[in-house]
């Protein structure tokens, strides 16, 4: 018994009696759009400190090294492995020489900012430390509206 049947373009599949019509293509799939992102990202090398309350509500710290910054997200890296969740909401500060840098965006200058733990990376054994990347709780720049000539009065 044959359940293929080949005809031109469409694929005919025999199966308890019914007919399912496979459409194929020849073209390749589309291609992925380049990542586009809000903001620049600057490779820096600050240290800062981050804070959190773990399950129980305890105060837990630990020093870290800010490595990538952004507009609204920055990569540090820690050398002590901390147990951080994904999601959870910490506050992350950068220390007093830092904050002069023209490579921060103005929400890290202001002090302690919130953000929320959206990536975890584990410690390799070639001696990369455990990276954490944060999202900067901070509202987005307001785009300025475009100007229209008139406007409808009521």
């Amino acid at each position: 018994m044959n359940l293929d049947t080949h005809l031109g373009n469409n694929i005919w599949c025999c199966y308890l009696g019914e007919h399912v019509k496979h459409i194929g293509t020849n073209q390749p799939p589309p291609q992925r759009p380049a990542i586009q992102r809000n903001g620049e990202r600057h490779a820096v090398a600050f240290p800062a400190r981050l804070t959190w309350k773990d399950q129980r509500g305890a105060a837990r710290f630990a020093s870290v090294v800010a490595r990538n910054v952004s507009d609204f997200g920055v990569y540090v890296e820690c050398h002590s492995i901390v147990s951080i969740p994904l999601y959870r909401l910490v506050q992350l500060q950068l220390e007093r020489e830092a904050k002069e840098s023209e490579a921060l965006p103005d929400a890290l200058k202001q002090g302690r900012v919130l953000s929320a733990v959206y990536r975890v990376s584990a410690p390799t054994p070639a001696g990369r430390p455990q990276g954490l990347a944060l999202r900067l709780m901070v509202d987005p720049k307001r785009r300025p509206a475009h100007a229209e000539g008139e406007r409808a009065t009521a």
